[in-house]
């Protein structure tokens, strides 16, 4: 699909605050709600926005450990029933088809090393075909976002993160969106 400038800024927007209506929405694209609306309908048709969803902070509910593992399977042959597995397993957040020395490279959120240590040790390590893991424990998170950084091809071939808006260039859009729209 072929987005244009009023797509990128739909979705820029959608990104800092989902739950605005189509009048707010409306307001920054100088369209009427109606028509944003349409917009928004025709991008979610196309895929381009997949669904809603609350940011939940994971300490509040207490998963209070996140891990990255590096999973390196024996065969290819393996690849079917270990994507499977983590399908089902809802502590395992993202999993990642990797290059490199390893095969997989995989999120995790739990409550404590001993949960880690079951999903590692009971679940993964007990299926077939898992050479090895390799699992680095997070200390602190510094930056963890969904939004993704936007760049409209046929305007430029720069970074949109860094675009300000016309009326305050020292302000870029992301953090005025933000202070704006609590």
């Amino acid at each position: 699909m072929e987005l244009n400038e009023t797509d990128f800024k739909i979705l820029q927007q959608m990104m800092v605050q989902g739950r605005m209506t189509w009048a707010e929405l409306a307001n920054g694209l100088e369209l009427s709600a109606p028509a944003a609306a349409d917009r928004v309908r025709r991008l979610e048709d196309k895929g381009v926005i997949q669904g809603y969803t609350a940011r939940v902070n994971p300490e509040t509910i207490g998963c209070h450990l996140t891990a990255f593992v590096a999973v390196t399977l024996e065969h290819p042959r393996y690849r079917e029933g270990f994507v499977q597995t983590v399908q089902q397993l809802a502590a395992i957040q993202e999993c990642h088809h990797v290059t490199g020395d390893d095969d997989y490279l995989l999120k995790i959120r739990c409550r404590h090393t001993k949960d880690l240590e079951h999903l590692l040790s009971e679940q993964l390590k007990a299926l077939p075909g898992i050479l090895r893991t390799r699992t680095t424990i997070v200390l602190s998170t510094v930056k963890e976002t969904s939004d993704l950084p936007l760049w409209n091809d046929k305007t430029d071939k720069t970074d949109k993160t860094d675009k300000t808006d016309k009326t305050d260039k020292k302000r870029p859009i992301e953090r005025r969106n933000k202070e704006e729209n609590p």
